[in-house]
């Protein structure tokens, strides 16, 4: 699976008796990534099995409680399990503030190395890399400071014919150099172009998530062509006002940007907690962009979409 995403809390301001606030974990070929951590989302990653030492890095959009108030216990859970590999966090430059103060009052040394790294806002800039992803900020509009992330897969490698390997001896000194682009020579001089001896690799995707603002076009430039973007849609389009107000969107607005981002799919989530159901929601943005999914606690979104079993005729 190139990009899989779980959602552990779609909640917006307060968690309920089952809902959690915003956090989501991300598997980008076999790395993990924790985007937001609302409160209990250590309970969630626990609930759906997923491995806390296996986070390699976390990323806070903004600090409104419902999206960091988690961290401080995810972080000193690592360390009671006796984590020792670095962990990068993201976020705005007063967090470290904050987990600088919680830290220093529990009188807690942690058992591995954490590194800070303040986020600027309102231009889009390129935050992380390693060998399989880039993410880049992604400026929203909200009452503070608020950053969406884009997690885009870095273009893979093209693929080497393997019956050709043996046939052409191709050395394997050689297989990087093939496989970034270059041609062939082989024993006899003959040159072997490299669409000829290499097939195309398989496709790389995108995921933007866009947390907490308001209806905003400039997203659209940022997020175009998004494989799935992820879209807060707190309210439905009765209560417009006061999405203004709060600087928050409607699942239809949400629906509004992906159609013009001309993104994939559509997944809509932090839901205020006056609703206890969400099909207007999924109703109000299907009405705009068909290909919407409602983002809740335990749905997976994976890409490429995996396609459901044909039901064996009887």
């Amino acid at each position: 699976m190139a990009i899989q995403v779980t959602i552990l809390g779609a909640n917006s301001a307060i968690p309920t008796a089952t809902r959690f606030p915003t956090s989501q974990v991300i598997d980008i070929n076999q790395s993990r990534y924790l985007i937001d951590c609302g409160e209990g989302t250590q309970m969630q990653l626990r609930r759906h099995r997923v491995r806390l030492q296996r986070i390699k890095a976390i990323f806070i959009s903004h600090l409104h409680g419902d999206h960091y108030f988690g961290l401080i216990g995810l972080i000193n859970t690592m360390h009671m399990l006796g984590r020792q590999t670095e962990l990068d966090i993201f976020g705005p430059p007063d967090l470290k503030q904050v987990l600088d103060l919680q830290l220093k009052l529990a009188d807690t040394k942690l058992s591995y190395k954490w590194n800070f790294h303040p986020l600027n806002f309102g231009e889009p800039e390129v935050i992380y890399e390693d060998t399989g992803v880039t993410a880049s900020t992604i400026p929203l509009d909200h009452r503070i400071d608020c950053n969406g992330f884009l997690f885009q897969e870095n273009k893979k490698k093209r693929k080497i014919r393997r019956e050709l390997i043996p046939e052409l001896n191709i050395p394997v000194e050689q297989f990087q150099n093939i496989k970034a682009g270059a041609d062939f020579v082989d024993d006899k001089g003959v040159l072997h172009p490299n669409s000829t001896i290499t097939e195309d690799p398989k496709p790389s995707y995108s995921y933007a998530y866009c947390s907490d603002t308001k209806y905003n076009e400039s997203i659209v430039e940022v997020v175009k062509g998004a494989d799935l973007l992820y879209h807060e849609a707190t309210f439905l389009e009765d209560m417009i006002k006061r999405a203004e107000f709060t600087h928050h969107s409607t699942a239809k607005q949400a629906a509004t940007i992906a159609k013009m981002a001309e993104v994939g799919q559509l997944a809509i989530g932090h839901y205020s907690a006056r609703y206890t159901d969400f099909s207007d929601h999924l109703k109000e943005a299907k009405a705009v962009f068909e290909n919407t999914q409602l983002a809740t606690e335990g749905k997976v979104f994976s890409l490429p979409r995996v396609k459901p079993k044909k039901k064996e005729v009887e």
